[in-house]
Formats: structure tokens, C-alpha cells, sequence
């Protein structure tokens, strides 16, 4: 075969540091665009975006040549950057050390766009760490609780 084709869906998710809320509606606004822009500097396709006040859903496409752990550190660290030099008030903006990432089928790519679309309204009844452990439960992924938060 004379090239590579793929069709690489990921949903990821990741918390501010603490769970902080610190994603206000403004900085939501403005920095789920940048962390767009990030992933296409990256090679990447952003396909959709949001969350609440501490942490983020992304919905995307990666390319099999790069690795999710780089990816992550490069959008992490590039766009803390940009909040803290962006809003001066939240110098302490950082994020969490690790995320979760889950494969997505394309069968499956309206109802992850629609979970993310339903953050706030989901966040109304269920908080992030009780989330995340459902999720990670429902993907059946090994994990420690004791060590699944910082």
C-alpha cells in the first residue's frame, strides 16, 4: 500500500490543577479556539470542544505518526502559557498532570459531540471526579482510584 491512511477519534479529558475553577464563560470563550489552534499546529483535527469551570472534553482526530502523551504536554503547556499571560488575574492557571483518552468509534461521534455540547447542563447533577470515574469505568480501563486524582 502506497500510503497510510487512518482514522485516529479521541475523546480526552483533563482538570485544571486542584479542580479549580478557573474556566469561567469569558476564558472559555477564548481558550477552547486557542487549544483548537494548537491542535492543528500539531498535525491534528479539533472536532469539537468544552467542559465547565474545571476541566475540558476534547473531541478529535490525531495522526498516527505522533503521540498522544506529546500532544497533550504541547497543548497543556502552550496554552497555560497563554492564560496566564492572557488573564493576569489567573497567574496561577495551571492544569493537571495527566488526562484520560478513549478511543471513539465514527458510529460514535454524534452522541461524544453531544455529551460535550451537555457539559453544563450534565454538571448540574453529577461533579467531575464522579465523571471521570464512570467514564473511565464504562471504557474498561484499569485504574487505581486512590491515584486517579491529584
Amino acid at each position: 500500500m502506497p500510503g497510510t491512511y487512518s482514522q485516529l477519534l479521541l475523546h480526552v479529558v483533563f482538570s485544571t490543577k486542584g479542580r479549580a475553577p478557573w474556566i469561567t464563560a469569558d476564558v472559555a470563550e477564548r481558550l477552547y479556539p486557542y487549544i483548537g489552534g494548537i491542535v492543528r499546529a500539531e498535525k491534528g483535527v479539533l472536532y469539537d470542544i468544552g467542559g465547565v469551570e474545571d476541566h475540558v472534553h476534547i473531541y478529535m482526530r490525531w495522526r498516527p505518526d505522533g503521540s498522544i502523551s506529546d500532544l497533550m504536554r504541547t497543548v497543556k503547556a502552550r496554552s497555560s502559557k497563554w492564560v496566564n499571560d492572557t488573564y493576569p488575574k489567573l497567574a496561577e492557571f495551571a492544569w493537571q498532570e495527566g488526562y484520560s483518552v478513549f478511543s471513539v468509534s465514527k458510529s460514535q461521534e454524534e452522541a461524544v459531540k453531544k455529551y460535550i455540547g451537555g457539559q453544563a447542563e450534565h454538571h448540574k447533577k453529577e461533579d467531575f471526579k464522579s465523571e471521570l470515574l464512570r467514564i473511565l469505568r464504562a471504557h474498561g480501563v484499569e485504574f487505581d482510584e486512590k491515584y486517579a486524582f491529584d
